[in-house]
This record gives C-alpha cells, structure tokens and sequence, in this order.
C-alpha cells in the first residue's frame, strides 16, 4: 500500500491511498525488419499469451490507417478477435476506435461481438483521429465537422450498446426504432477509455491513458482526480461500478545493465520516431498538401480543454532535487519533442523499481508498458517482459 499527498484547488493538501498498481499494455504493432507480416501477428500472439499469463491487466491497441506505416492492425477488431482465443484474463481494448472513420451500427455490431468472444473482456477506447488520416481516408478533415461526427458517433454507440432499439437524429445518422439484435456480454456496455485528455476522460466517465513525462505526469492525475469528483461525485465510480483509471505509457527496455538497456533502446527509439512521423508527412508533402503540415497536423478543434493539466493551478509540493533525479526518465533517452509525446524508460530492474516508486507516488493506480515497439526483436522484447514481470511487477501489487 502507498500513500501520496497533492495540492488541489485553494491549497488544499489532499492525502491519497493506492492499493497498488494494475498494469496494461500498450502497442502499436510496427513493421519489424526481414519479418513478413504472418510472423509479425504470430510473435504479437504469443507476447499476448505472455501478458496474459503474467496478469496484466488490459492489451491496447491503436488504429492508424494507410500510409501510415506504424500499424500493422488497422483493423484492431480482427487482430483482437485472435488475440480473445489465445488468451483467457487479459483485456482486450481498442485504444482507441477513431469513431470518425467508423460507421456507428457496424462498431456496435462488431464490439458486441467481441464482447462475448472474449466471454465479457472487452474495453472500448474512443477518440477523433487526426484530419490527416482523415484527408486519406477519404472523410472530412475539417477538425470542427471531425469532432461532430465523433460526439454524435459516440452518443450512437452508447445508446445502440445499452438499448434494445436505436432511435436518434443527428447531422450525419439518423435512426427510427432500429433493432438492436446483438447485445454486448456487459451491461449497459464495456469499460470505455478516452486518450490523451483526462479533463475529457473524467467529464465523460471514461478510464483515461496518456503520453508525457513523469514530471507532466502528476500534475494530471490531480486534474483527473479533481474532475472526476466535480463531474462524478466524491465517491463517483464509471458505468460499470469500477474505481477510474489513469496511466502512462512507458516504452520500457529492460536489460542486465544500464549500458546494455541504452545500447539497444537508443537505435530501436529512433526507428519508432521515424515508423510514427514520417510517412504520412513524407506523403503529404509530395502531395503538396501543405494545409497539413506543420501546426496544422494535429490542430485542435475550439473549445476542447489542454491536452496538459495548468501545472500552477495543480502544482504540489516543491520536491528535493534527490526526488528529481529518480522521476528523470531511466536512460535518457527520447525527451526531445518528437514520438508524438511517448517517453522511454530503459535500464535494469533496480533503476525501474526507482522511477516506479516515484510513479506510485504520483496517485496514478495503471501503469502501461510497451514492450516491442521501434527496432526491437521479438527476443528482445521478451527478455524485457520476463525481467519486468519477474523483478518489478511482484513489488507494486
């Protein structure tokens, strides 16, 4: 058991108690060099019977589509249908279904299914996508209609999950008394995840995961916990009667030493920037879709809350510079703006164990590793979870 303090709104010192972590996976199943793709999938499939084994307790998976070149699972519903025959504790969740490029009756169709292919392990990750894919795609990537196509996709799929018909008019769907024949195994409808926004995760009830550092990292999960209350109510749980989640994704290589972690993690790092950033931006400028580029890859709608907590208004104690060095990122390596904000932690299981500790600090009760990611092997990824599960999980139950 650990115990944190945070300062909250009026300089309120509040004292939270966390019974221990729980811990997820997040991948995005990148190409990996002289594999062909069947192997690619095999390999995944046995880490997830790996994970499964060793108690995680949820797989995310991400949707990207073409020319993306960093997810080989843009159907994440077909990979995640394999995965539920392999596997038996282990979660299963879209992280997340980019709404906007779905139709809302096929999603619910097909999460229902899920839902009872994996006999009730389903957890269902919304978000809006980025109007660059959406420009491929083939649907509107004007980021204002994008956001309305998301909101009332969601509103669908909540209604369609939860009612025995479907009845809404909106701007883009409209539905009379429609059946809904397939029902999911949970009620009213699976754990819902929302990414990279935690004041949206918490005003819409959701579990929330997010990228940055340890040190950006605090100052969220104070914002979370603050709304959540505000919107949820001081003892507030999600629909389906469970505390809320809050985690960061760790790219995580782990090793016998230091140098040896670093030796490999450093080039695997700059094959995740590269496989992440630059074939759509490759694309678009021979294209010359400049209305694309830059500022405007990732614009954001108005009226949508940061994507970081104000650290001034969530700002806690001034720590000592011992406490610093321990929340630095173990290797040092990544921090420099690029990988779309994700971090790496490299090292050995000691020098985890001491970036855990102070992440257990922080309030967060998830912690969400990724394992093969960039250049790295199948083996290697291995290695990593083996030493994790082995070495660091048993500490922080």
């Amino acid at each position: 058991m650990h115990a944190s303090e945070r300062m909250v709104s009026g300089g309120v010192v509040e004292r939270r108690v966390a019974m221990g972590l729980q811990f997820g996976i997040f991948d995005h199943i990148e190409p990996v060099l002289g594999q062909a793709l069947t192997q690619i999938y095999r390999e995944r499939l046995h880490l997830l019977e790996r994970y499964d084994a060793a108690g995680f307790y949820a797989y995310h998976l991400a949707e990207h589509h073409t020319p993306a070149v960093h997810s080989l699972a843009p159907s994440q519903n077909v990979f995640l249908a394999a995965a539920s025959q392999r596997t038996r504790q282990l979660r299963l969740a879209p992280c997340i279904y980019v709404l906007p490029l779905h139709h809302p009756l096929r999603l619910i169709e097909e999460i229902c299914m899920l839902d009872h292919l994996s006999d009730g392990r389903l957890e269902v990750g919304v978000g809006r996508g980025g109007v660059l894919e959406a420009y491929f795609w083939g649907s509107n990537p004007d980021v204002e209609q994008n956001l309305v196509r998301y909101r009332e996709t969601l509103a669908i799929l909540k209604q369609g999950l939860s009612h025995e018909e479907l009845t809404f008019k909106g701007e883009f769907y409209s539905f009379d008394a429609l059946p809904m024949r397939l029902r999911p195994k949970q009620q009213p409808y699976p754990p819902m995840w929302y990414m990279r926004n935690v004041e949206t995760a918490a005003m819409d009830g959701m579990n929330t995961v997010i990228v940055g550092s340890l040190d950006s990292f605090e100052a969220n999960v104070a914002r979370y916990h603050e709304l959540w209350t505000e919107h949820q109510g001081v003892h507030g749980r999600t629909i389906q009667g469970t505390e809320p989640k809050i985690g960061l994704v760790n790219h995580i290589v782990l090793a016998d030493s230091q140098t040896e972690a670093v030796r490999i993690g450093t080039p695997a790092w700059g094959e995740y920037v590269w496989n992440l950033e630059a074939p759509r931006r490759l694309e678009a400028e021979q294209r010359g879709l400049t209305q694309f580029l830059g500022g405007n890859m990732n614009r954001r709608p108005a009226g949508l809350p940061d994507r970081e907590a104000n650290r001034e208004r969530y700002r806690g104690r001034e720590l000592p510079e011992a406490q610093r060095r321990r929340r630095a990122t173990p290797g040092g390596i990544g921090g420099d703006g690029r990988g779309a904000g994700f971090s790496v932690i490299a090292g050995t299981p000691d020098s985890i164990r001491s970036y855990m500790d102070e992440y257990v600090a922080t309030g967060a009760n998830y912690f969400v590793c990724s394992f093969q990611w960039g250049g790295l092997t199948h083996d290697q990824a291995m290695r990593s979870i083996d030493l994790f599960v082995e070495e660091i999980m048993p500490h922080y139950r």
